[in-house]
């Protein structure tokens, strides 16, 4: 893997530079044990990147798990790699079984059990990982602002959030001179356009803020490997990913991915990776790899530069 010379990107208005490709880490202690997960991660840094997402409630969905086990794996390889000042740690409260919402309390006691988790002092990009409508804006904002202020957490960001609350709580950041939001994480890529462009788009761009998309490539549907005529793939993400088949735009969506992808030389996923890097709000789509061989073409759409062409044979086949 050789995007050693990427060039890193700021993270909206923040002091974060970070890489243009955030490696995911819902899979890290799920369907990646620890020694899988290391090995995606020193690939990941070896070729030059720097962040990393997870979240406190990953993954809290498996028999037999707790949550926060991601967030335990990546601490182990921080402190075995002796790298943290390296990378930018990213990772996500409110979903946790046992801190669930966004109560003041609740944002305290989740972000301090991160920490724990992650063996770290300060977690440089903390989301709000889903918005708590019953909760004010003021509470919440207030609660993250002591969290920067006492030095837990460098910069804040929300996730899964309207527009109309993401700009009710920049409003009152700017308005009381509190920690604001720098970054937004929606659910956004070629097959999921609908909920993100638009209004949500619209606030991040008049705000400068960061769009750091998850599923990215719709639970591995975008990289090609589920079709109508094809081979059944065992895996236990195929539900998410087979259901974009019987959307019609599905197969047209991975005709056009097959066109480019031959006519760049590179995988259906990096093409993939390569719209949204392209997207004038996106500053670093997030996807997950379970292994070195999966990550090698998430990687390659950093420096993969698709033609006018290309981009408008995506944007119809999507649209």
């Amino acid at each position: 893997m050789t995007t050693t010379d990427v060039a890193r990107v700021p993270l909206g208005p923040s002091q974060l530079s970070v890489h243009p490709f955030a490696l995911g880490g819902n899979v890290f202690g799920w369907t990646a044990d620890e020694a899988q997960s290391f090995a995606v991660l020193d690939a990941y840094a070896a070729a030059g990147g720097n962040f990393v997402d997870t979240a406190d409630s990953y993954s809290a969905w498996v028999p037999g798990h707790q949550g926060g086990e991601s967030e335990t794996v990546l601490g182990n390889w921080l402190r075995s790699r002796g790298n943290r000042d390296r990378i930018v740690v990213a990772t996500k409260i409110s979903r946790h079984p046992q801190a669930m919402g966004l109560r003041a309390a609740n944002i305290r006691t989740a972000t301090e059990a991160s920490l724990r988790r992650l063996g770290i002092e300060t977690i440089d990009l903390l989301y709000t990982h889903f918005d708590d409508p019953e909760v004010p804006v003021a509470e919440i904002i207030g609660a993250l602002d002591e969290l920067v202020k006492e030095g837990k957490v460098r910069e804040i960001a929300a996730s899964n959030i309207s527009a109309e609350r993401l700009t009710e709580s920049l409003d009152f950041s700017d308005r009381e001179g509190l920690a604001k939001y720098v970054a937004l994480q929606p659910h956004y890529n070629l097959v999921s356009r609908a909920t993100y462009e638009g209004e949500l788009a619209a606030v991040v761009a008049e705000h400068g803020l960061a769009a750091v998309p998850y599923y990215a490539l719709a639970a591995g549907f975008l990289t090609g490997k589920y079709r109508v005529d094809g081979p059944q793939v065992d895996s236990r993400r195929a539900e998410g990913a087979l259901r974009h088949l019987a959307d019609p735009r599905g197969p047209r969506v991975l005709a056009a991915l097959d066109t480019v992808a031959a006519a760049q030389q590179v995988e259906p996923a990096a093409v993939a990776l390569a719209w949204l890097i392209a997207q004038p709000t996106v500053t670093a789509p997030i996807a997950s790899a379970r292994t070195v061989e999966q990550l090698a073409p998430l990687l390659a759409a950093t420096t993969l530069r698709l033609t006018g062409e290309e981009l408008a044979l995506l944007d119809a086949a999507s649209a």
